[in-house]
């Protein structure tokens, strides 16, 4: 039951957080919204309260232990309690490894496995003092299977999946009640694109996503899906995309 849960959603000011945001407060859970963009976040929060949901909003930096953990706070604080975390933020910029862009190579180590290790980190005390909680974190499909001018992108993305695994099972052994599902999106009409400094990768991703690209809605459903599920419930892995694929 997604009701009143209280949801932190990282990378929550565009694309898939803020399509699993508008969704999730629809269904009338509790959003918290962090992201770099504080007047993106302050645009769709309002949006969301206007229409009659529950959402606040933080400027979040992933990278940051503190930030997450002030985010986490704010739930806290507002709502008093946190049921589930999307970590959502990501950065994209491919790039063929002989091109040598070390700085997003960096950044995207940063953003897409240290982000994801500071949002576990920053909830984590929580929902083991409460005994449940739900993490959930956006892999790819280049988490799944290896793609030329992805090796970062597809490497960082691999760490996802097999840190959200090893989770799961030692959340098992454990007996903490903490849930977990991993989302694997294919071609998805993001920002992400926008991201990529490589001209020859750019132009081959836009002719990519243009035939097969779906929108950031459809992974708000498989959100939605997740979050809904029984407690005693679970599935721990989603991949999504369109019908014809070509990967």
């Amino acid at each position: 039951m997604i009701k009143d849960k209280v949801v932190i959603i990282t990378g929550a000011s565009s694309g898939i957080g803020e399509a699993a945001a508008k969704r999730l407060a629809g269904e009338g859970a509790k959003v918290v919204l962090g992201a770099r963009r504080e007047d993106r976040l302050k645009s769709i929060a309002d949006e969301i309260v206007n229409g009659g949901g529950h959402a606040i909003h933080r400027a979040l930096d992933v990278t940051s232990r503190s930030s997450n953990e002030d985010i986490v706070r704010l739930a806290m604080d507002a709502f008093g309690r946190v049921d589930a975390i999307f970590l959502n933020a990501g950065l994209m910029p491919s790039s063929p490894v002989s091109a040598l862009k070390t700085d997003e190579w960096d950044r995207m180590v940063d953003v897409n496995i240290k982000g994801v290790l500071n949002g576990v980190a920053a909830v984590m005390p929580t929902f083991l003092k409460q005994k449940s909680g739900h993490i959930l974190a956006t892999s790819s499909v280049a988490g799944l299977k290896a793609y030329p001018g992805g090796a970062v992108y597809g490497g960082t993305k691999w760490f996802v999946r097999d840190f959200m695994e090893v989770l799961r099972m030692e959340s098992a052994m454990e007996d903490t009640n903490i849930r977990t599902a991993t989302i694997y999106p294919a071609a998805i009409n993001t920002e992400l694109l926008g991201t990529i400094s490589d001209r020859q990768t750019a132009d081959a991703m836009k002719g990519l996503y243009a035939n097969f690209g779906i929108a950031p809605d459809r992974i708000a459903d498989v959100v939605a899906f997740a979050l809904d599920m029984p407690e005693d419930t679970t599935v721990n892995e989603f991949t999504i995309g369109p019908a014809r694929q070509p990967w």
